[in-house]
């Protein structure tokens, strides 16, 4: 028994850094979006075609058709910039 925890204490000392540095690259890859980047996106969106209103009842499948298209544009711009 006293192995079986000596074990345990061993792999979770281990295990410990490996897990904060996985939190850490976690957390850059999450960083916050600012203002400036929300409002580029909307007025992206709102070029494609997205017009934002309270009452949409289509609200998920336009906003959706809207973010589709935009991607398409970056794709080529993409494929434009590397040939």
């Amino acid at each position: 028994m006293k192995a079986f925890v000596s074990a345990w204490l061993v792999t979770c000392a281990l295990a410990a850094p490996a897990a904060a540095f996985a939190q850490s690259a976690v957390t850059a890859a999450n960083a916050p979006v600012t203002r400036a980047q929300v409002m580029a996106d909307l007025a992206r969106v709102e070029h494609a075609g997205y017009r934002p209103s309270g009452d949409d009842p289509y609200y998920p499948e336009d906003i959706q058709r809207a973010e589709s298209i935009v991607a398409q544009q970056q794709a080529q711009k993409a494929r434009q910039a590397r040939q």
